[in-house]
């Protein structure tokens, strides 16, 4: 259920490395969005700014709430998917699909906390 090619942090996001080194996208769980239900809103960061790992970089609002998502890795913004902004209910009709922002990984190291997944997905059960 959860893609492979990704890992996934204890908050719901994932991010996918496999795009070029050191480059990830990143972009939250089925579980997070079926537990938000239908996404009305993004609320993300501007290119060029950098957050640590595990630092809030922007909001998901749905029709019950607003949650804060979190960078999985301490990253700088390189681009923000236009398209999940002007629509984010292709979050909750293809969620791992959906990226929300590209980063370029500041340290990689910091990869090897995040789960497998069959790990998330043995969490989310």
């Amino acid at each position: 259920m959860y893609p492979p090619e990704c890992l996934y942090t204890k908050e719901h996001e994932w991010i996918q490395t496999t795009v070029e080194p050191k480059i990830g996208r990143i972009g939250i769980t089925d579980y997070a969005q079926s537990q938000l239900g239908d996404v009305v809103y993004l609320d993300l960061p501007e290119v060029g700014l950098s957050f640590g790992q595990g630092e809030q970089f922007g909001s998901v609002e749905s029709v019950k709430a607003v949650s804060d998502l979190y960078l999985p890795v301490s990253g700088k913004i390189l681009e923000v998917n236009a398209e999940a902004v002007s629509s984010p209910e292709l979050i909750n009709s293809d969620p791992h699909s959906t990226w929300l922002v590209e980063i370029e990984i500041i340290q990689p190291d910091e990869l090897s906390a995040l789960l497998h997944s069959n790990d998330y997905e043995s969490l989310t059960k």
